[in-house]
């Protein structure tokens, strides 16, 4: 199952955010052991001040080619699983995250 929801205004994406992951990259899809599923995301940036949700939505607008202003937090600010909206196309953003996490393993966590 894809671990983002189609909406009227675009998707809605689960994450599970590495802070100070060593460089700015969508590691694919993993599974977490209550079973839900999420993209896994890793970012340069440290959890501080906010500094890492900056590059999460930073990374996740550029990756789904989406102004910073479509990508939005809606929960998980303090947390590494996060939810996040992206205002557009649904299918066109879907068919890009399938494509961006498609042929990397998935990994249980």
């Amino acid at each position: 199952m894809d671990p983002w929801r189609y909406s009227t205004e675009g998707i809605s994406v689960a994450l599970r955010v590495t802070p100070r992951g060593g460089r700015d990259d969508i590691d694919g899809i993993g599974t977490l052991a209550n079973g839900r599923t999420v993209v896994k995301v890793r970012v340069r940036a440290i959890a501080d001040g906010g500094e890492a949700n900056r590059a999460v939505t930073e990374l996740l607008a550029k990756a789904l080619r989406v102004p910073k202003a479509k990508v939005r937090i809606l929960s998980g600010t303090t947390s590494r699983l996060k939810q996040i909206a992206v205002d557009g196309d649904p299918k066109a953003l879907g068919d890009i995250l399938r494509g961006l996490t498609a042929g990397k393993p998935e990994k249980k966590d």
